[in-house]
């Protein structure tokens, strides 16, 4: 029976090295990856203390498969995020919204002897990614999550390129953003507390920028047809209220991402947990196996 090297969440706060075994035949879709990068999300921290493999941001390669796989092949770069199985036969599910069903499973919930920090993991083909040949594993990972959260507030409404999105904050879902609703052609306008982020949001492709700290009135060129709100603490509704468009609609959330990297080690999971709950994590941090 293969035996996987894992990290888990430990009630002192710092993840320790352990094992996790599976069974030697892979049955169905289950694929068995070698995790080669996993980037390190704010619900990570929310589990340190829990007794489970930690991690939700996976990438890596596709080493063996099951008899049903159809899709994917060894060698195949693949991906994976916070929902890995649901039923495949409920309404939500053959509408493509699975991450309703009722039988889903998550992240935390689910499979708690397996994750992204860790040396392999095996999950379903159905809930696996191929990642494209121009994107590195660690620029890959946090779009598993991150990525996959900015992306649905901006489709699943129908975003369109004739809009003004909004984008309220520049960390670790807001510096993707901006660069989702630029590409989809939108107009985009960032807003922050300071000027401190406003070279490099522009940089990322804002057409704008607002710093909104101490400010009575905001004064923006066109009003906001979309607001996506990816700050953790609330905004002052007051403030934002005028400069949205009659119509508009408001998303609170709580291209390549900047990321971080740290090594896949004790050592290397608390550094990183600890810079990003202390606030200094320049955007994303990413995991890599050593």
């Amino acid at each position: 029976m293969p035996t996987f090297t894992v990290f888990r969440g430990d009630k002192s706060g710092a993840p320790k090295k352990s094992t996790t075994t599976k069974p030697d035949e892979l049955t169905g879709d289950s694929v068995l990856l070698k995790v080669t990068a996993s980037g390190l999300c704010g619900t990570d921290l929310h589990y340190k203390t829990a007794d489970m493999v930690l991690g939700h941001e996976g990438v890596g390669v596709v080493e063996a498969l099951g008899p049903d796989c159809k899709l994917l092949k060894k060698g195949d770069r693949v991906g994976w995020g916070y929902e890995h199985d649901s039923c495949g036969h409920c309404r939500q599910c053959l509408t493509g919204t699975e991450q309703y069903c009722n039988e889903r499973a998550m992240y935390s919930y689910a499979d708690l002897d397996q994750g992204s920090f860790a040396s392999h993991a095996i999950w379903r083909e159905a809930f696996l990614f191929k990642i494209p040949d121009g994107m590195t594993d660690e620029e890959a990972a946090p779009f598993q999550c991150a990525g996959a959260t900015v992306w649905t507030a901006l489709m699943a409404y129908n975003t369109r390129p004739t809009e003004t999105v909004g984008i309220m904050g520049v960390g670790g879902l807001g510096h993707i953003a901006i660069q989702f609703a630029n590409k989809i052609g939108a107009r985009v306008v960032v807003l922050s507390g300071t000027d401190s982020k406003k070279e490099e949001a522009m940089r990322l492709g804002a057409h704008e920028f607002i710093a909104t700290k101490d400010q009575k009135e905001l004064k923006v060129n066109s009003k906001l047809d979309r607001l996506l709100v990816t700050t953790s603490a609330q905004p002052d509704w007051d403030l934002l209220m005028p400069i949205m468009a009659a119509g508009s609609t408001i998303h609170p959330l709580s291209i390549k991402p900047v990321v971080q990297t740290f090594p896949m080690t004790e050592e290397g999971i608390k550094e990183a947990m600890d810079k990003l709950d202390n606030g200094k994590i320049h955007f994303r941090a990413v995991l890599v196996p050593q």
